[in-house]
Order: C-alpha cells, then structure tokens, then sequence
C-alpha cells in the first residue's frame, strides 16, 4: 500500500465524525393523519462483511453489508395529535422516540405529539438489529399516520442521528448496499439482492449479548484495509452472478479478519465443523454474538443443515434456528 493511503487510514466514519445532516422537511405537503400509522420491520442476522472501503475519492469509509432475517421483527403503532407531547412505551425506547421526534420535523409537523407503543421479538444485544428495527418500524409508523413516505436517503440519516450508528435495513432485501453505518449514506448499490442461502444460525454466548451501540469503530490495520478491496470484489461477482459459494466465501474472510478485534468465542471449532459440514462460509454479527453458517438454499442442504446441528450440539450450542434469505419480506411502509 501507498504511503499516502497509508496516512489516510482514519475512516471518515470513524470517531472523529459523528454528525450526520438532517433533512429540513418534505418538500411536498403530507396527507392530514388517518387515526394510526402502523409499522412493521424485520431483522437481520449480523452481516456479510463489514469493514473500511475506499471511496471515489481514495478515502477510507467504514461500510457493512447485511444479511436479512425474516425470523425477528420489530412493531410500531403510532396515534397522531396535533399538539402535545410525544410518548413511547415501553419507556426504554428513547431512540424510537427520538427517530418519531425527527420524522415529525421532516414532514414539517414539528409541533406534533402523539403515542408511539413499540412490540418486537428482536433479541436484544445480539447484533440482530434490535435498535435500527425499533427506530425504522417508528419512523415507518409515523409517516404512515400522515399517509405518506419520506426517501430512503432521509430515513437512513435520520436512522443514524437517532441511533449513531445504523444498519441498512432501510434499503430493503432487494438490493445488497454497502452502507455507511455512521454516515447513513450508500458506497456501493451492488444492483441486485444477495444470492439465496440457507443459514444455520446459533448465539456463541447462549442467550447473553453485548451492547453494540457501546462498541467504537474498529482499527483496522493497513493491511486489512487492503484486504477488504478484494472481498468487495469478489461479494460483486457473488451479486453479480447469484452465485451462494462465492458469497460463502465472502462471509468466512470477513469473518476471519474480525476475529482478530472482536473474536467469538470457540470460532477455530466452528470453521471446522462448518467445513467438515459442507457449509459455504461463516458469517458473524461483526458487532454482536451469533452467527450462521451458510449453505445451499432449499432441501439440498437439509443433510447437511442437520449434520450441523448435532455438531453444534457437541460444542454445547444446543439453541439453533434455521431460514432462508430469499425468505426475507421487505419492510412494510417503504416506497
């Protein structure tokens, strides 16, 4: 790598810059509020890779690429007043409140309150997605009570001032986006969704999770910086040709290099019985505790999926679930 790249190896996502731009507010007058909006937003399950990426202008930003759950979700139902104050229940859903409070600006109906009641199945510290559900299923919810969409580009700004840091479910399943997690903003629109695998998915520290909003950016060394250049490469020829082996691929070396920051436990284990298995690849929540091994969609895999299990069982994961992405419903209330 070049001196020069090597001097610009802080992310423009990195620590230093948090501050992401609002939207003023719609451009176009919203519809008067129907008597409730309501929401509905799935998960995922960690990422396929996740790293830095060189920019078109040669700078480093860190980007992730998820990979969609349809298992877990997240509910909002929101009643709209025009005056008064906002209030979520459970109480504990501050960022939720805070994506509504947004949402309301940027329809131009900041005086607004109402009620924004939360539900959901999302585990909580897993790296699943658990806030970026709760803030999109609330912004869904309050544009629905006006009858109207805001673009993905606001949704994914207001997503990451809520939350400072956001997944790219806003975006949907249809398309794979490499995403900008701290800046809400799209690298790469990779032109076509993930190619369909089957996932095996399990939590390396049984029900137990780690705060993910606490984590700061990783570091990642000149070398690795290096070495993500190829892997986005090869996740295009993956997209490109809806080819599950190389996407496998993809997953176990991103896998490998967060192993060295934020290492799971048991993972040496894991790639062998995942080998021995005939799984395509490992991915992880690079921010979170499970992970899935991938294999070929549909019944082809089901001996496989099985031989697993059990092995997963001998390791002492005895909880496991089993989807397929091309499963994975896009969340209700997007344009």
């Amino acid at each position: 790598m070049s001196q020069s790249a090597a001097h610009n190896l802080e992310p423009r996502g990195g620590p230093g810059r948090r501050t992401v731009e609002l939207p003023a507010s719609l451009p176009l007058a919203p519809a008067p509020p129907r008597h409730a909006g309501s929401a509905v937003v799935h998960a995922h399950h960690g990422e396929i890779v996740q790293g830095v990426f060189y920019s078109a202008d040669g700078t480093l930003e860190h980007g992730l690429v998820t990979l969609p759950c349809p298992l877990f979700s997240a509910r909002a139902r929101f009643h709209a007043r025009p005056t008064g104050p906002l209030a979520v229940e459970p109480s504990d859903r501050g960022r939720a409140l805070k994506a509504a409070r947004m949402t309301l600006d940027a329809l131009g109906r900041t005086g607004w309150g109402g009620s924004l009641r939360m539900e959901g199945n999302v585990p909580l510290r897993w790296g699943c997605g658990s806030s970026t559900t709760d803030v999109l299923a609330a912004i869904f919810a309050v544009c629905d009570a006006f009858g109207t969409q805001l673009p993905r580009e606001w949704i994914a700004r207001i997503s990451v001032a809520a939350e400072s840091a956001s997944d790219s479910l806003m975006y949907g399943p249809e398309r794979a986006i490499l995403f900008a997690q701290r800046l809400g903003t799209v690298l790469m629109d990779l032109g076509a969704p993930l190619p369909p695998v089957r996932v095996l998915g399990f939590n390396t520290e049984a029900d137990r999770g780690v705060e993910t909003l606490a984590l700061p950016p990783c570091q990642y060394s000149p070398w690795e910086a290096e070495a993500f250049r190829p892997i986005l490469g090869l996740l295009r020829h993956a997209v490109e040709r809806q080819n599950p082996v190389l996407l496998g691929r993809v997953a176990t070396a991103s896998t490998l290099i967060m192993q060295r920051h934020r290492p799971k436990r048991g993972m040496a284990d894991l790639l062998r019985l995942a080998s021995e298995c005939g799984a395509l690849g490992v991915q992880v929540a690079h921010s979170g505790t499970v992970v899935g091994f991938l294999f070929h969609p549909g019944a082809r895999s089901e001996a496989d999926v099985g031989r697993a299990r059990a092995g997963l069982h001998r390791l002492g994961m005895d909880r496991t679930w089993d989807f397929s992405t091309d499963s994975a419903p896009h969340p209700a209330g997007l344009p």
